[in-house]
């Protein structure tokens, strides 16, 4: 899931999170999750005031975001010294699942 401002949204990315009134929490949402981005929906939640969205996936890169790859390479390093208990396999495992699901959209090379 990657939170973005609305003008960086395109037709086609899915909703994460259900878009409601930016100052009011409790209020009625205004589109549910799961819900696909089209061109009208887009310039209605434009008009209402709406200023971010948080869509599924991490379709953009920003200055400073690391790659799957880099990603992963980083979650192996941090988990070298402890590759021979199966329990902490099991848990780099969760976490390798973790970054490739939320990263989904940015090219991974092969896993590991």
């Amino acid at each position: 899931m990657q939170r973005i401002p609305i003008y960086q949204s395109k037709p086609g990315m899915v909703l994460a999170k259900e878009v409601r009134k930016e100052d009011d929490d409790i209020s009625p949402p205004i589109c549910g999750k799961g819900i696909v981005l089209t061109e009208s929906l887009l310039s209605r939640l434009e008009r209402m005031g709406i200023q971010a969205l948080s869509v599924e996936g991490h379709p953009v890169k920003e200055e400073g975001d690391k790659t799957v790859d880099e990603l992963l390479l980083a979650l192996d390093k941090r988990f070298s010294k402890v590759m021979d208990d199966p329990i902490m396999i099991k848990l780099k495992d969760i976490y390798k699942e973790t970054i490739i699901k939320s990263m989904e959209g940015q090219n991974a090379g092969p896993a590991n």
